[in-house]
C-alpha cells in the first residue's frame, strides 16, 4: 500500500488532505483512490479497481486505508485530532455533542433561524451543527416545529 499526500486545502482553522492511494494484492488485483483526511475523518472521493470490488470490499474499505492514511498524514492537525480521538465512545466519526431534549430543538431552531437571515439553505446549517445526514437533520427540523420553535411549515386556512 502506498499513500502519497496530493494536496491540502486550508480554510479558517481547519485544514483537508487529499491524498492518492493505491492498495496492491499479491493476486494483480490493485485499487487506486482519491481520499481526504479532515477532522480526524477519511472520506473516500474515488475508486477505481481491477478486478471491481465486491459491496462487501467496498464497505470496509476505508477500514483497510484508515490507519495508513492517518500516518501519512501525521504532521497535520486532523491526525493530531484522530490520534487524541475519545476512543471511550467507540464511534468512528465523531459528531458534535448534542444536547437532548429541548436544548437540542432550541439549538436547531436557532441554527435554522439564523441560516435563514443570513440567505443560506437552513437545513445545511442543521446538518452542518448537529453533524447528522439530511434525513436526520429535517426529523430534527420537524421536532423544533412540533415544539412550537419554528413557524408551521404550511400555513393552515
Amino acid at each position: 500500500m502506498s499513500v502519497r499526500r496530493a494536496w491540502e486545502v486550508r480554510e479558517n482553522d481547519t485544514a483537508a488532505t487529499w491524498c492518492d492511494v493505491r492498495l496492491s494484492f499479491d493476486d494483480g488485483a490493485g485499487v487506486e483512490l482519491l481520499a481526504v483526511v479532515c477532522e480526524g475523518c477519511v472520506s473516500i472521493e474515488d475508486v477505481r479497481a481491477r478486478p471491481a470490488l465486491s459491496l462487501d470490499d467496498l464497505a470496509v474499505l476505508a477500514d483497510w486505508i484508515e490507519g495508513p492514511l492517518l500516518e501519512a498524514c501525521a504532521g497535520t492537525a486532523e491526525a493530531q485530532v484522530a490520534a487524541a480521538g475519545d476512543g471511550s465512545s467507540g464511534r468512528r466519526h465523531a459528531r458534535p455533542a448534542l444536547p437532548r431534549g429541548a436544548e437540542s430543538r432550541r439549538l436547531v431552531a436557532g441554527e435554522y433561524l439564523a441560516a435563514q437571515r443570513a440567505g443560506r439553505d437552513p437545513v445545511l446549517a442543521v446538518m452542518s451543527a448537529t453533524g447528522h445526514s439530511r434525513r436526520r437533520s429535517l426529523r430534527l427540523i420537524a421536532g423544533a416545529r412540533d415544539a412550537g420553535l419554528l413557524a408551521p411549515r404550511h400555513a393552515r386556512r
